[in-house]
């Protein structure tokens, strides 16, 4: 199964993308559901169906969701949340109160991740698209099995471990009894179905992240952060699809600047993606939704090409940890001499010039008050050493 995820800034047209790609992969006769895992859903609108929290078919070979996090929650979380729910009400915490403070920071976005291993246990369909939330809270979504992983160890270690010697005593301490194993093993099921979601997403012959622009500068720098912060945490990115671009055939003086503008800031992502292909949209004169525009869209983007294959097979940089609590940027860079290469720094971006070309990178916020120890070349790769100084 191929997982496609695109993400990008708010209002880019990642849920008309979305729609076009699984449409095409539909009529490709792959058989593809769509998701939509952004609160403020329009997938419905794009695809000009009505649709829901369950998968319903809309086309030959094509299903859609919009998927419910309350509904997930209750799902994957609820027995864990009606034994804290009664704690909380045993110490006279009002029921509303109750439920909003029993849900995990961050678990309520996950619950999304957890439809991504049914539909791949389910083994269904040949395609899942996901049409993102924005980006901050596509971030949040995809580094939750890291973050979370701390809060589930030392949870289940004083549950599983002290906790037992805690049971004859923890209706006087804490109002009810501590949960029994059936409850325990649900949270631990939860965590390892998060953990094999970031495995899935994190290989390649699996799942590609691809990311949606405007030729707007604001909406390529933050892109840019987007997809450091997803080399950071090994989530594999195979394209960049830039939507909206006005066409050579608007030939109206009133767009001679903007046209401008646009083909200033297209060159400037080839500069700040590197070897990642660029796919383009044009900008329509109408309205993108139903199937019809769906499918001049998916034209647009792919031409004749399949949109379920991995269009790019190498990480254009990416970041590792080191054993001293700093990192290595690793770029590749294939064919090139030493000499050839410039390398300056600011706080928070990094550029190399080679020859006549330039590579801008938008570093995280976790590089930014370390310092380059050194960069040297290993196998046709930059390794750049950022470091703790005293």
């Amino acid at each position: 199964m191929r997982i496609i995820v695109h993400t990008g800034k708010g209002g880019v047209g990642k849920t008309s993308i979305s729609a076009a790609t699984a449409l095409r992969c539909a009529e490709l006769g792959l058989r593809t559901i769509v998701i939509s895992t952004d609160t403020a859903h329009s997938l419905a609108d794009s695809l000009d169906v009505h649709i829901g929290p369950e998968p319903v078919p809309i086309a030959d070979n094509l299903w859609a969701q919009e998927v419910d996090a309350r509904y997930s929650m209750e799902k994957y979380w609820g027995r864990i949340q009606e034994y804290m729910l009664h704690v909380l009400n045993a110490r006279g915490v009002q029921d509303i109160v109750a439920e909003e403070v029993t849900i995990l920071p961050g678990l309520d976005e996950g619950a999304h991740l957890l439809w991504i291993n049914k539909y791949v246990e389910d083994d269904e369909h040949d395609v899942l698209i996901v049409d993102a939330a924005p980006t901050a809270e596509t971030l949040r979504l995809l580094s939750l099995p890291d973050t979370s992983r701390w809060w589930f160890n030392r949870v289940m270690a004083l549950l599983r471990g002290p906790g037992r010697l805690l049971r004859p005593i923890s209706r006087p301490l804490i109002g009810a009894e501590m949960p029994d194993s059936l409850t325990l093993d649900s949270i631990d099921g939860l965590f390892n179905t998060l953990d094999r979601v970031r495995e899935l997403l994190t290989d390649p012959a699996y799942s590609s992240l691809r990311l949606v622009v405007n030729p707007e500068r604001m909406v390529i720098k933050e892109t840019q952060r987007t997809y450091t912060y997803l080399n950071l945490y090994g989530y594999a990115v195979d394209a960049v699809l830039c939507n909206r671009v006005i066409p050579d055939e608007v030939t109206d003086p009133f767009f001679d600047a903007w046209k401008q503008q646009q083909a200033e800031n297209i060159a400037f992502i080839s500069e700040a993606f590197g070897q990642l292909p660029l796919l383009r949209a044009p900008l329509f004169g109408e309205e993108v939704g139903g199937f019809d525009t769906l499918r001049r869209l998916a034209d647009a983007l792919y031409g004749d090409s399949n949109p379920a294959d991995i269009l790019c097979h190498e990480h254009t940089h990416q970041i590792e940890p080191d054993n001293n609590g700093g990192y290595y940027l690793i770029v590749p860079l294939p064919f090139v001499e030493k000499s050839d290469l410039d390398l300056y720094r600011s706080s928070d971006e990094l550029t190399l010039r080679v020859g006549p070309y330039r590579r801008n990178i938008v570093l995280p916020y976790s590089l930014w008050n370390l310092e380059i120890e050194h960069a040297r070349f290993e196998q046709s790769r930059l390794r750049i050493h950022f470091i703790h100084t005293a």
